[in-house]
């Protein structure tokens, strides 16, 4: 009697266990993180490399560009970018672009990187690492602005400039863009490494810069008649080198994806330079090394924001439109007045608009959102190029007119004349 009084005792403390426990759920764990992983992170710090390297590879293209009078000046808006902007993004730059939850701009969580140790990760990465290789993108983006208006700005006035740019567009922007809590990330707008955040909104603030200042003072072939197109062509090379690294680095891991984002890199500017070769020469009956540069560059920038979207036939139809597209907005600005002296506005300003709106239409269908279509998706890069692009050219324009009534952004006329290199630096670019 009593061992079947346990046995029922028994029954009854099991008997919710064998009537329930097999449609029990369990609570979810979350995943645990994943662990520092050493091929990542070997390859993110070579790929910090080669984007570190594009910046005096801008140097040479731009500096090669402009009269000789003005090759220093030119190639120092560069280097004074490294300088000034290393020290904005490690003081709040990275944190305004990659802390906070707020969808619009970064806090100060990660002022001075604050938080962050050795073992502090980013993905499978150290964050270190990640600050890094983002910085870079930081450094050259306000870089690429100074082609729009070389050969006619101080020195005072454009470091101004692109500290406050810097501060108010590219890191708002990259926040929208690249941060999980940022409006245009949530809205999956597609960006795999900056068509919108560098191209698109330097571009536009470089339109915006040429249009306050006005035209360089000059006449005729003098005034665009290129000083060196050996340094040209050799910093096209430095560009296409280091942009591997800032294609294929940009999905933070060393995997496929990144393999892709390396053959798209070759692929969409080599048929972006050849294309426009043919072009120049049906228009000229020339085909110039200016050309062969300026077609590379504009296809490493369609391919940008795809880059680790599409393969390698998406790459080469992008690299086709790009090209006449680029090609028809530099021979525009002869038309609408504008002096944008390197045509920062024309390649990059047009080529990321172009390549972040082609993302949508050539991104491989495992990219796009799941329960969005692709009519969808394109309309969210018109959105996020739309916005990106108006915050851009407004914010610029009222920075460039508040320096330029304030200390002073164009240089004056008699200095100008003399030439940058002299008055500025007390310097010449060649003694021969």
């Amino acid at each position: 009697m009593k061992i079947a009084q346990k046995l029922i005792a028994l029954l009854i403390l099991i008997a919710p266990v064998l009537i329930w426990g097999q449609d029990a759920t369990p609570t979810p764990e979350a995943a645990p993180a994943p662990p520092l992983d050493k091929g990542d992170t070997a390859w993110m710090i070579v790929a910090s490399t080669f984007v570190f390297f594009m910046i005096p590879g801008l140097a040479l293209f731009y500096g090669g560009i402009v009269r000789s009078k003005n090759v220093l000046s030119t190639m120092m808006h560069s280097f004074v970018a490294i300088l000034v902007l290393t020290i904005q993004w490690t003081v709040f730059g990275y944190s305004f672009a990659f802390s906070g939850d707020n969808p619009f701009y970064g806090n100060f969580d990660l002022f001075l990187l604050n938080g962050i140790t050795d073992e502090t990760l980013e993905g499978t990465i150290p964050k270190y690492i990640h600050f890094l290789f983002q910085g870079m993108f930081a450094l050259i983006t306000p870089a690429l602005i100074s082609g729009a208006i070389a050969e006619r700005v101080k020195l005072s006035g454009y470091i101004v400039f692109i500290l406050a740019w810097s501060t108010l567009v590219y890191d708002p922007v990259a926040h929208w863009v690249w941060s999980a809590d940022g409006w245009l990330f949530k809205k999956t707008a597609l960006d795999f490494a900056g068509g919108t955040v560098v191209h698109l909104i330097s571009g536009i603030a470089g339109l915006a810069a040429a249009i306050v200042l006005g035209k360089r003072k000059g006449e005729g072939a003098a005034l665009i008649a290129p000083n060196n197109l050996t340094y040209t062509l050799i910093g096209a090379g430095f560009l296409w080198f280091g942009w591997f690294g800032f294609n294929a680095g940009s999905g933070l891991a060393a995997n496929g994806q990144a393999a892709r984002a390396f053959v798209v890199t070759l692929v969409a500017p080599a048929t972006a330079g050849a294309i426009w070769l043919l072009i120049e020469y049906l228009h000229t009956k020339k085909a110039t090394a200016l050309g062969a540069a300026s077609g590379i560059v504009a296809g490493l920038v369609v391919i940008t924001p795809a880059a680790g979207f599409v393969d390698a036939t998406g790459a080469l139809i992008m690299g086709a439109l790009v090209s006449p597209i680029c090609y028809g907005a530099i021979l525009l600005k002869g038309k609408l007045g504008y002096d944008d002296s390197l045509d920062a506005f024309g390649i990059h300003g047009v080529g990321g608009a172009i390549g972040a709106i082609l993302t949508g239409v050539f991104a491989l269908a495992q990219y796009i959102p799941e329960g969005v279509t692709r009519g969808d998706q394109i309309i969210v890069q018109v959105i996020s190029v739309v916005a990106t692009g108006a915050y851009s050219i407004v914010v610029s324009l009222i920075l460039v007119f508040i320096i330029e009534k304030t200390i002073g952004f164009r240089i004056s006329e008699e200095k100008e004349i003399a030439g940058l290199d002299s008055e500025i630096h007390g310097e010449k670019g060649y003694i021969i």
